[in-house]
């Protein structure tokens, strides 16, 4: 059993992260196929390691009292900010895409401890501070590494506790989970070809750590490393 999975190891390409663009991110999708795909991930954030996770990164950094304001960039449905609101926390979504813009405002537009702005993670369109938590799930994977190195220096800049990063780990486990989900969760032809090519685009820890490190941010909580999608609540480094 060892030889074979070392063998399996061996001949998946996951030693490196892939570069392949995802369909939603290409700009090509019809709004029934970009809101078949958010459905999807609001229901894949109902299993271990999705909404609950995050939920729980957030409180290490803000406690379990209310009142918290979250940035939560990358809404997709807007099903993240709405369970944050039955916490009591006032949560702002961001997206750049105008179809998730669209879906989201419509989805959250009754709830008014949930606002949704257009604006670019690369470029926050906040002041310093203006948070308690930057929040973002199933995001940081779309960057190469020097890109994603200034967003976390975005969200570390506009959040006066820290940060919450919710995203896939890269590796074999995680991407046969990742598969048997989206096989078993997806309705959609995007969900099933984009979570393969999230699953493969995706950051090891080790990764992850060192770029949190070099925007300036210090991790105090991580959810369990066994799941497919890993939680880790970083703190703002004070000396940096």
């Amino acid at each position: 059993m060892t030889s074979v999975w070392r063998h399996a190891r061996r001949r998946l390409p996951l030693a490196i992260r892939a570069d392949a663009v995802e369909l939603l991110d290409g700009g090509c999708l019809s709004l029934p196929e970009v809101e078949q795909n958010l459905v999807d991930l609001a229901r894949l954030n109902r299993l271990p390691g999705g909404t609950s996770a995050s939920i729980d990164g957030i409180e290490r950094l803000v406690g379990r009292g209310p009142d918290a304001r979250i940035l939560d960039v990358g809404i997709g449905f807007g099903d993240m900010p709405l369970a944050f609101a039955r916490h009591g926390w006032r949560t702002v979504g961001l997206d750049i895409n105008p179809d998730v813009l669209l879906i989201a405002r419509r989805e959250t537009g009754a709830e008014p401890l949930v606002g949704i702005v257009a604006g670019d993670g690369r470029a926050l369109p906040f002041d310093d501070d203006s948070f308690d938590v930057a929040h973002a799930s199933l995001f940081v994977h779309h960057f190469e590494p020097i890109e994603l190195v200034g967003i976390l220096g975005e969200l570390r800049r506009v959040a006066r506790l820290g940060v919450v990063i919710n995203d896939l780990r890269r590796g074999l486990v995680p991407l046969l989970a990742t598969v048997a989900s989206v096989v078993a969760f997806g309705r959609s032809r995007v969900t099933w070809t984009d979570g393969l090519a999230s699953a493969r685009r995706s950051y090891t820890l080790a990764e992850l750590d060192e770029l949190l490190a070099e925007a300036g941010l210090v991790i105090n909580w991580r959810s369990s490393r066994w799941h497919p999608r890993v939680v880790t609540a970083a703190a703002v480094g004070r000396g940096g």
